[in-house]
């Protein structure tokens, strides 16, 4: 028996798993949260990885560990280790102008065929172009850039400030398909869109195989580590074929494939994965909130409003729910609003407005589905995953709208889980 540990590194909250190797099973966890907002000192992760840790019961005991996180997060560090501001995150939109400024220099149908993304706001490289334009003397500072989880590593790894030795920050495919200068094709990363983004070099995380491995301070073996996403698909064990729907506040829908996809209108993010594969994935902003809105609205909690949903027909008698309550990502309308539409004196019922908001999410999140469709994802099952996924409602009407055999996993923290998986795997367990 060997214990290893898996870190999801969130943007709400840091969690720890310590598994056993020869069953697969969480012996125990810890927990510690993540301040709000969209930009966050580094350090504020570094404490509450700290305080999860020992939550866990510590890691004396732990033969191997990786670390998976959110993904898009830009930490600048300058040459002696230290982060020069504090760390804009993927939900930080300041950078939307950067983002136009990037497609308009190299175009949006290159720009996906040299990285597999075209740039929005979210991703590393118009975060890095904002820095340049807003705060220069800080741009000019910086000496290596890295991602949430390549920093977590680092640190747990024994170095910082206090040992800054910025050539052994290590990164995994994965979140470097997500920054928005790293190519899957080669696996080598873009120094002439980083050079335009930043107005100069700087030292990027070595990229680690799936099975290449580090070591800390105690000769522990460290696993690359992943992107949430990614270390979701290992955690929840989604394989070629498999579209994993993941319903939190806002939505997901990635697909594991044997192939690179590249998409020029930027619908689907050409992401690789934590195993040598790809992982195309849509992003909408609109899932749960939008049956958090209507259960508000009429006055019920989740499970009534599951239970008033299933006792209208499908189609809710007509009524139909538009849900981009906070705009809208896929499709691309970020000043969009919800409508509801189909109201007559006969279809305007409690039980048909709870219809037509799952029918809505799930919509919403079909166009995803369909997007992987028309790229030619392969596509066999969906596996449902967040706390969206835990309404009978949501269970039953999605196999009709995603046009899909659905299945729902028990519930878990799949990407720490899957962390704890690339660890057992480094580790030869």
């Amino acid at each position: 028996m060997a214990l290893v540990m898996g870190i999801d590194s969130s943007t709400q909250s840091c969690k720890v798993v310590i598994v056993d190797t020869a069953s697969d099973e969480i012996v125990r966890s810890g927990r510690a949260s993540h301040p709000d907002g969209s930009s966050v000192d580094p350090e504020a992760w570094w404490t509450a990885l700290q305080s999860a840790i020992a939550d866990a019961g510590g890691i004396d005991d732990v033969e191997a560990w990786a670390i998976g996180g959110q993904q898009h997060g830009m930490v600048a560090l300058d040459d002696e280790g230290r982060v020069i501001r504090d760390a804009l995150l993927w939900n930080d939109t300041r950078s939307a102008g950067s983002a136009l400024d990037l497609i308009e220099e190299f175009g949006a149908a290159e720009f996906a065929r040299r990285t597999g993304v075209v740039p929005v706001a979210s991703f590393t490289v118009t975060k890095l172009r904002w820095l340049r334009d807003n705060e220069p003397e800080n741009a000019s500072r910086v000496a290596a850039v890295a991602l949430p989880h390549d920093w977590l590593t680092w640190r747990l790894r024994g170095f910082g400030p206090e040992n800054p030795a910025l050539d052994e920050l290590v990164t995994d495919r994965s979140d470097a398909s997500g920054t928005g200068y790293w190519s899957p094709d080669s696996g080598d990363y873009d120094r002439e869109i980083l050079s335009a983004a930043l107005g100069g070099d700087a030292l990027l995380p070595r990229v680690l195989g799936p099975l290449e491995s580090v070591a800390d301070a105690r000769g522990r073996r460290v696993g690359p580590g992943a992107g949430d996403n990614a270390g979701a698909a290992l955690g929840v064990g989604a394989h070629t074929g498999d579209v994993v729907v993941s319903i939190g506040t806002s939505g997901t829908v990635f697909a594991v494939s044997a192939e690179r996809t590249i998409d020029p209108s930027g619908t689907v993010a050409g992401f690789a994965d934590a195993d040598g594969g790809f992982l195309p994935i849509v992003v909408t902003l609109n899932a749960a909130r939008v049956l958090d809105a209507i259960a508000r609205l009429l006055g019920v909690d989740h499970g009534e409003l599951s239970d008033l949903a299933l006792q209208a027909e499908p189609g809710a008698g007509g009524l139909t729910l538009l849900p981009y309550f906070e705009g809208e990502r896929t499709p691309n309308l970020p000043d969009a609003t919800a409508s509801l539409s189909g109201m007559t004196l006969a279809s305007t019922t409690r039980e048909n407005l709870a219809r037509a908001a799952v029918e809505g999410m799930l919509s919403g999140l079909s166009a995803g589905v369909e997007a992987l469709r028309g790229l030619n994802v392969p596509l066999e099952r969906a596996l449902l995953i967040g706390g969206g996924a835990q309404s009978e409602a949501v269970r039953r009407i999605a196999p009709e709208i995603l046009g899909l055999p659905v299945e729902v996993p028990t519930p878990g923290e799949y990407v720490a889980l899957g962390a704890a998986r690339q660890a057992a795997r480094v580790l030869g367990a």
